[in-house]
């Protein structure tokens, strides 16, 4: 893949550098001092059109005045101590905005009314427990990394989201309802990760989760783009075959978990020959 080959030339370069392994995937990471020298540039370069505000790790307990990156097109706070999103800022120009590694506990449902976003990182916050209403507004919106969340539910208003190309639900143990006919309208998807254990009881109705990933995967199915997927544990030969019938589900499936399967019938392991790893 491209994507693949611009990671192992920065890689080759020094740009980039291992970054071992989190939660099973291999990981790279930039050194210090070619962090420092991005955002250096960036700064140089920035015009009223391309503007980077950037406080990670910068010991925040609160987000940022509004009026300091209300003209920001692109944003990290990521690293910090912030617990609280309020207000209804105004942002007209933000396009990217990460938040990963906070404390955030509440996202108030005016956040994001007025924000045109299309990359939105909540990952790596474990006290988030809900989404706000208000990101039913990000129409806009292409990426939703909301891994490592506790979130329970994913509301059926996302919907409205018809550009999404990007959702990580991965490690969001937590999550318990993912309503029907959610997944399947987002008619874009690129890439899904849902790649966790989870354990107790899930809502019976109109929920894509109960059962055996069956529903989840019917779903899956009529995502056309999908290039890179990973899925829950699949728990019965039923939902296996169901799986591995769909030719798209080999060409893009990353990671499978295959985990106290009840039925003793013999599967034929060849038809994953295509996955990186099982």
């Amino acid at each position: 893949m491209h994507g693949n080959y611009i990671i192992n030339s920065l890689l080759s370069a020094c740009l980039l550098e291992n970054g071992g392994e989190i939660g099973g995937e291999d990981c790279v990471k930039m050194h210090d001092v070619v962090r420092d020298m991005a955002l250096w540039i960036a700064c140089e370069l920035e015009t009223k059109e391309e503007k980077f505000f950037v406080k990670a790790g910068a010991q925040l307990f609160e987000e940022p005045d509004v009026k300091a990156w209300e003209g920001a097109k692109r944003m990290s706070v990521m690293k910090n101590q912030i617990e609280v999103l309020k207000g209804t800022p105004k942002c007209p120009n933000l396009r990217t905005l990460f938040l990963s590694e906070n404390k955030l506990q509440v996202v108030s449902n005016g956040f994001c009314r007025f924000i045109p976003l299309m990359v939105l990182n909540l990952s790596e916050n474990i006290g988030l427990g809900a989404l706000p209403e208000g990101i039913s507004q990000l129409i806009s919106l292409q990426s939703l990394d909301l891994s490592w969340t506790s979130i329970t539910e994913l509301p059926m208003e996302l919907k409205s989201l018809t550009n999404l190309k990007m959702l990580d639900l991965s490690y969001t143990y937590d999550l318990r309802k993912i309503p029907s006919h959610l997944i399947s309208s987002f008619s874009k998807l690129k890439i899904f990760r849902r790649w966790c254990t989870t354990s107790g009881d899930y809502p019976k109705e109109d929920n894509v989760l109960n059962g055996d990933n069956e529903n989840l995967i019917e779903e899956l199915k009529s995502l056309r783009h999908l290039n890179i997927l990973t899925i829950p544990p699949i728990k019965s030969l039923f939902a296996l075959e169901r799986f591995v019938s769909f030719h798209l589900f080999q060409c893009c499936t990353q990671a499978l978990h295959l985990r106290h399967l009840r039925e003793s019938n013999v599967f034929n392991v060849l038809c994953l020959e295509n996955m990186e790893r099982g």
